[in-house]
C-alpha cells in the first residue's frame, strides 16, 4: 500500500463496465484506495490488442502503458514465454485451483463463462434446451452467433461448445463445424452478429453467448422482453480469462494491489455478482462466503462443462477459423 501510494496511478486496459461487472469492480477498488488515479485504457480492446499495448509501451513510464491485463486463457502461457508478464502470487494463491494458474505466478485465471442460449421468449415460446433442438424447423431464421467465427472468440467458442454436445471433445472441434453446417443448410442460422439490441428487437431471438453476458442482459431487460438463459443439456464449454502484471509495468506495486483486491473475497464476489464464475468459486462456496441471495440468482445446472487447456484452445481456434468458410460457408457480419 505504501509503495503504491508513491506510484499514485494504475493503468488498466480492456475492462468495459458492462463486462463481468467491471464497472462495480473498478468503483470498489478506487473507493478502497482513493490515492490512486485510474487510467481506464481502451475498454473495448481485444486480448491481442492488450498484448500489443504491452509490447508497444515497453520502457514507457506514462499512463498509456498498461500495468495489468485481463486476457483470454491462451494468452497466459504465450505472454509468459514472450517475457511480457512478471510473476506475483496473491495472498489467496493456495485457493486458486492448480489448473487455473501458472505454477510460477506469471498468470492466474480470474473468472470464466459458460456458453449458453440467450432466448427472447416474446418471440420464441418453445425455448430450446439442447443443441439438437436448434435444428428443429420452428427455429428457422432465429439462431445467431455473437460474432464472426473466423475471428471472434465468443463465436469460436460457441462452435466448439456445439462440438461437445454432438460427439466431439476438447480435442476434436470438427463436430461443431458439422453441426453449424446443418443449422445453416436448414436455414436456422442467421448470418447476423447477435447483440443485446438485436435480441431485444427479435432480430436474433436465439443467441449463443457467454452466460455472464446473457444473464446481465436478462437483468437489464427487466422483462421487456423476457429473456431465458439455457445451458444446453448435453454439454457446454467454459471460456477462462486470466490476469497478469505487465513485465514493463511502471507501477508494479499498484498492480499488485489491484491483484490482491481482485482475488480477495470481495473482488471475487463482485465478479460473481456479474455472473462471471470467479477462480476461487469452489473455495468461497465451501466456506459459505457467497451470500444466499447471490447464490439464488445463479443458474443451477448439472451439465458437464469442458474447461480446455491452452494447447487445446490453440488447436480448436485454428481448426474452427480455418474450417468455418469451407465446412459451414456462412458469412457472419
Amino acid at each position: 500500500v505504501e509503495a503504491a501510494k508513491k506510484e499514485a496511478e494504475l493503468s488498466t486496459i480492456a475492462l468495459p463496465d458492462d463486462w463481468a461487472n467491471y464497472g462495480e469492480v473498478k468503483k470498489a477498488f478506487l473507493a478502497k484506495y482513493p490515492f490512486l488515479k485510474h487510467n481506464d485504457l481502451t475498454p473495448d480492446a481485444s486480448s491481442a490488442q492488450e498484448i500489443e499495448a504491452i509490447k508497444a509501451n515497453a520502457g514507457n513510464n506514462g499512463p498509456q502503458n498498461p500495468d495489468v491485463v485481463d486476457v483470454a486463457f491462451v494468452f497466459g502461457d504465450q505472454g509468459k514465454a514472450d517475457k511480457l508478464f512478471q510473476p506475483y502470487t496473491v495472498a489467496t494463491w493456495d485457493t486458486i485451483p492448480a489448473s487455473l494458474k501458472d505454477a510460477d505466478g506469471y498468470w492466474y485465471a480470474d473468472y470464466y463463462g459458460v456458453m449458453t442460449f440467450e432466448v427472447n421468449t416474446a418471440v420464441v415460446q418453445n425455448v430450446p434446451q439442447d443443441w439438437a433442438d436448434l435444428l428443429k424447423p420452428e427455429y428457422k431464421g432465429q439462431i445467431a452467433l455473437a460474432g464472426d467465427p473466423t475471428g471472434s472468440g465468443q463465436a469460436i467458442n460457441a462452435v466448439w461448445a456445439a462440438a461437445l454436445g454432438n460427439g466431439g471433445s476438447l480435442d476434436d472441434a470438427m463436430p461443431g463445424l458439422e453441426f453449424f453446417k446443418k443449422l445453416n443448410d436448414a436455414g436456422n442460422l442467421l448470418p447476423v452478429i447477435a447483440k443485446p439490441a438485436t435480441i431485444a428487437k427479435g432480430e436474433t431471438p436465439i443467441a449463443l453467448r457467454w452466460d455472464y453476458n446473457a444473464l446481465a442482459n436478462r437483468d437489464t431487460s427487466a422483462g421487456n422482453p423476457e429473456i431465458a438463459v439455457v445451458v444446453p443439456k448435453s454439454g457446454s464449454l467454459a471460456g477462462v480469462y486470466v490476469q497478469a502484471i505487465s513485465a514493463y509495468s511502471p507501477r508494479p506495486n499498484a498492480a499488485r494491489l489491484w491483484m490482491e483486491f481482485l482475488y480477495s473475497d470481495e473482488g471475487q464476489l463482485l465478479w460473481l455478482k456479474g455472473y462471471a464464475s470467479p477462480a476461487r468459486f469452489d473455495d468461497l462456496k465451501k466456506n459459505n462466503k457467497i451470500p444466499a441471495d447471490l447464490l439464488a440468482k445463479l443458474p443451477s445446472t448439472e451439465v458437464k462443462i469442458g474447461i480446455p487447456s491452452g494447447d487445446q484452445i490453440n488447436k480448436a481456434n485454428d481448426a474452427i477459423k480455418k474450417g468455418w468458410p469451407t465446412v459451414v460457408g456462412a458469412t457472419v457480419k
